[in-house]
């Protein structure tokens, strides 16, 4: 995070640091535009995917699958290197409410399968999710991935254990 300051960003834009203050007031400011234009995106995604669904564990399915989908794409290394860095106390308590903002679709399905205790799970899953994501940025096959993490939450919650994990076909490149 030393290296975010209006003189590196300037020299990177190709404007003069002072330029770099008509859009931001200080380093801090820089990074909370980062925070707030990464994560909300992605929740645009999740949100979607997951309304398509009528019942709670196609949501679930839903949510995880393009989670997975937007790790392999790099949407989410933004808010992995903002949660490892020394932010200032605003922007870190911000990215936390972001991302439990981004979550809550999730957390939503789970309730509705008549999990007792939602946060938990919605925990524990994002757990299984940033496994998934590291496999995923380590080179692994984005639908094995998504079908491995669908099986072992399939088994774990009450409501999706009898349900088949569907194959989707692969996306062509475009797509992704």
């Amino acid at each position: 995070m030393a290296a975010v300051s209006p003189a590196a960003v300037g020299a990177r834009a190709g404007i003069a640091r002072s330029s770099v203050y008509t859009y931001f007031d200080s380093a801090e400011s820089m990074i909370a535009a980062v925070v707030e234009d990464a994560l909300p995106r992605a929740e645009v995604e999740l949100r979607a995917a997951t309304e398509a669904s009528a019942d709670p564990a196609g949501r679930i399915d839903a949510y995880l699958r393009t989670a997975i989908d937007l790790a392999a794409r790099g949407a989410h290394r933004t808010a992995a290197v903002l949660a490892r860095a020394d932010l200032p106390e605003p922007c870190r308590a911000r990215l936390a409410e972001l991302h439990a903002s981004q979550r809550e679709p999730l957390r939503e399905a789970i309730r509705e399968l008549g999990v007792e205790d939602a946060d938990l799970v919605t925990g524990l899953l994002d757990g299984v999710l940033a496994a998934a994501m590291v496999a995923v940025q380590a080179g692994g096959q984005k639908a094995e991935i998504q079908e491995q993490v669908l099986r072992f939450v399939h088994a774990g919650l009450p409501g999706l254990s009898a349900r088949q994990v569907q194959r989707q076909a692969p996306r062509t490149g475009s797509e992704l």
